[in-house]
């Protein structure tokens, strides 16, 4: 009688363990297939999907350090910190870099400055008074993605004309109308409580 008991309580740890792989499996299915049809559909979160690279970070922190070669000595340490995230903006299978500020440094009443990387590290534009986030819209302009940067708590549309971002986008079109759905949140500093990096 013993043995029997024994058996069935072993039956069952072991149908119980493969009942939770199986939930286990249905989950990253689940989540997978969510992923994939927001990034179908263009509302995946950008943020949520790449991981970030230590490379890519070594990159930035380098460029860094040769944008602002003459404010580095004026700059406190908690003013030597920068957020990034990749995003292909122009479909060349390479990402660009936005790199954005949150300090009193880089920031003012009228928003913060940044840079909009290229995969190399090379810049194609810096920024100012913008809010993050910043939104990139499904149209484009030259190639590039057209952006949305809000300033003074409104959204500017920011296209790409001779090869550059405009550097304010305060005096930019205003965009009228609700902001795209299908629009990708970068820069998300306040919300995702990105990751920052010295340099």
């Amino acid at each position: 009688m013993r043995r029997i008991f024994i058996l069935i309580i072993g039956i069952a740890v072991l149908y119980s363990c493969r009942n939770k792989q199986t939930e286990s499996n249905n989950i990253v299915k689940a989540i997978a297939q969510d992923t994939l049809s927001k990034t179908v559909a263009g509302t995946a979160d950008v943020g949520d999907v790449s991981p970030k690279n230590d490379e890519t970070v070594k990159l930035i922190q380098k460029q860094l350090k040769v944008l602002l070669k003459n404010d580095l000595k004026s700059m406190t340490n908690e003013d030597r910190y920068f957020y990034y995230e990749a995003f292909d903006l122009n479909n060349d299978k390479k990402d660009e870099y936005f790199v954005g500020f949150s300090n009193s440094y880089f920031c003012g009443s009228g928003g913060c400055s940044g840079y909009i990387l290229n995969h190399d590290g090379s810049v194609i534009n810096s920024f100012s008074v913008t809010d993050f986030p910043i939104l990139v819209t499904t149209d484009s302009s030259e190639k590039f993605y057209n952006l949305l940067m809000k300033s003074g708590g409104l959204f500017h549309l920011v296209k790409m004309k001779n090869g550059k971002y405009p550097s304010n986008p305060s005096i930019e079109e205003k965009w009228k109308g609700e902001v795209p759905k299908e629009s990708t949140k970068v820069l998300d500093i306040y919300e995702k409580k990105l990751e920052k990096y010295s340099f």
